[in-house]
């Protein structure tokens, strides 16, 4: 988090004719206009050839190697009528450590007498194209400054600009609020040159350029940290380097914080392995009409990113002339501008085909007892079916092995006339009736302490639901528990199978998972000797916990024995959860 300023700053600033001039026009309510995109600019006018040589620096390597192309870059901006160029410095930080390779095409190879070029092709550019003291020189710099070597070069670059000083410096597209923001603004503002900041920031917190947040709320944090920098002495404070849909709302919303300048200049396009990606569906004519809805909102200071053209920028010099920045705070009004029908007013929740809402789900709401098994991916197979089909409405319902009473909660839900549940644990079984009362179907719910293997069907049931615990076991390990050494993991499945046809009435339908470490034959040679028929209605991917690592070696000896299998997808082992429905044949 960002520091509080220890005294409130009012340095004597340097302050040039060119920036004298930009005070004055922000006084008078009229338009300041910054360039362009740099690096964009360079990469699409040398067709890409400057991009693998640029050591990383995005842009700024084209000081070591094309000087002249940097050069023809500003004149196209100062001669589309900004009122600000920024160096083409913006890594000069990241330059101090990159170590020299050799003589560069321009004959510089440390980083600070690359800062002093960057000055130098800037003034040149204004000088030719006959705009001194109109248009103003702004130092660039990656303002996301971490670490100690990063800060100690920024103190010494403040030493270089001394010599030949910018108009302004320029600590831009920063992010994250962190106890180095402060130190490296102090040192900025220690240079004794006016200083701009600018942030990748929308309504939703810290932004990237493809329009993804990185952090969460942060309520209050960014407007309090830009009354501070008002305090500090800040000049003006900006937003760039994100989606231009993304400015909307954020100008009048820092205005409740500071009367500081405000400023947007987003990207237009976003960068991938070929390159930059232009978004070509903003042309000049529509990058203006935003730049006239940001001025609404109260921009008074609008350039470009990367992406932007030097077309880009005139365009918004001729749409903002004679316009002044609304003093508006609080959200913008919506359907506004050419990018407004991206950002729905009024969302609808997500819906199945028969219209009931699945987000979020409408999952009953469990606590879990001691030593009750948490729902397992096989639970909540059988649990999506229930939902989705509205198993149960009208039926009388068993649960075996009821666990949290998951299944047990969703068939009450669902309207079904009774649900009787089952476990071997009696801390289950208490479980669910609590979860029964959580969830309003307590007068629908009621439970057995029941060992499967000593059931005895006294009733018999529309629907029987069952995702019991199946695991294969090496009866020569010491396995202690309730339940019986199993070397195939079905034990359980086919003892349930047997019971069927005296728990179902006549119609009724069973409802139990199987996993595919189990053999399919013979779970259905077990279902043919009972009379009944088995169907796949659903089924889901079941990963490896511990329990099933832990019983790896039987789990591959009864696949080697049998039909059962998993997957190996890379390092990590699958098994497949099968829903099966079963009936009584004919």
């Amino acid at each position: 988090m960002i520091e509080s300023p220890t005294t409130t700053r009012s340095p004597g600033r340097r302050v040039s004719p060119a920036y004298q001039r930009l005070e004055e026009l922000l006084a008078r309510g009229e338009p300041v206009i910054l360039d362009g995109g740099n690096a964009t600019e360079l990469e699409r006018a040398q067709a890409g050839e400057l991009r693998n040589g640029d050591r990383g620096l995005w842009g700024t390597g084209a000081l070591y190697d094309a000087p002249y192309a940097v050069l023809d870059v500003h004149r196209a901006y100062v001669a589309a009528g900004c009122d600000v160029i920024s160096t083409n410095t913006w890594a000069i930080l990241a330059a101090a450590e990159v170590k020299a390779g050799g003589a560069a095409a321009g004959g510089l190879t440390h980083w600070m007498d690359v800062a002093r070029l960057g000055i130098r092709v800037a003034r040149e550019a204004i000088e030719v194209e006959g705009r001194v003291e109109s248009c103003a020189i702004a130092f660039s710099v990656n303002g996301d400054v971490e670490g100690e070597e990063r800060l100690e070069s920024l103190r010494l670059l403040t030493r270089v600009l001394e010599e030949d000083p910018p108009d302004l410096l320029l600590l831009e597209t920063m992010s994250l609020l962190r106890e180095e923001t402060t130190r490296a603004i102090e040192l900025a503002l220690g240079s004794g040159l006016p200083v701009w900041l600018s942030f990748r920031r929308c309504r939703h917190g810290v932004c990237g350029v493809y329009g993804q947040h990185w952090g969460g709320p942060e309520g209050d944090l960014f407007g309090r940290a830009a009354q501070q920098f008002e305090a500090m002495g800040v000049g003006a404070l900006l937003v760039n380097c994100l989606p231009p849909e993304h400015v909307d709302g954020m100008l009048p919303w820092l205005r409740d914080f500071t009367d500081l300048p405000l400023g947007a200049y987003p990207n237009l396009g976003y960068y991938s392995d070929s390159g930059w990606r232009h978004d070509e569906r903003i042309g000049p004519d529509e990058y203006a009409e935003l730049a006239l809805r940001w001025r609404s909102q109260g921009a008074q200071i609008v350039g470009g990113c990367c992406g932007t053209t030097p077309a880009h920028i005139a365009a918004v010099k001729k749409s903002l002339g004679g316009t002044k920045a609304s003093g508006r705070r609080g959200d913008p009004p919506a359907g506004e501008g050419p990018l407004s029908g991206r950002a729905p007013t009024l969302s609808r929740p997500w819906v199945d085909t028969e219209g009931r809402q699945l987000y979020p789900l409408p999952f009953p709401e469990l606590e879990l007892g001691q030593g009750v098994f948490v729902p397992t991916v096989g639970s909540l197979l059988v649990w999506k079916h229930l939902l989705r089909e509205r198993i149960g409405a009208g039926k009388r319902c068993l649960d075996v092995g009821c666990g949290s009473g998951l299944l047990t909660v969703q068939l009450a839900r669902n309207e079904a006339e009774h649900v009787h549940a089952v476990d071997v644990e009696r801390e289950a079984v208490a479980t669910t009736l609590a979860n029964a009362y959580r969830n309003g179907v307590a007068e629908r719910v009621t439970g057995a302490e029941v060992d499967l293997y000593m059931l005895e069907p006294e009733h018999r049931y529309d629907v029987v639901v069952a995702s019991l615990y199946q695991m294969p076991v090496d009866p020569y390990e010491q396995y202690t528990g309730h339940r019986p050494l199993d070397y195939w993991g079905r034990n359980l499945v086919d003892h349930l199978i047997g019971l069927l046809p005296r728990l179902l009435a006549e119609g009724g339908v069973a409802y139990m998972m199987q996993l595919s470490i189990l053999s399919q034959l013979e779970t259905a040679a077990h279902l043919e000797a009972a009379g009944l028929a088995g169907r796949v209605v659903d089924f889901g991917f079941f990963p490896f916990s511990e329990p099933f690592e832990r019983n790896r070696a039987q789990i591959e000896r009864v696949e080697q024995l049998s039909d059962a299998y998993h997957l190996r997808l890379g390092d990590a082992d699958v098994m497949v959860a099968y829903l099966l429905e079963i009936e009584r044949r004919g």
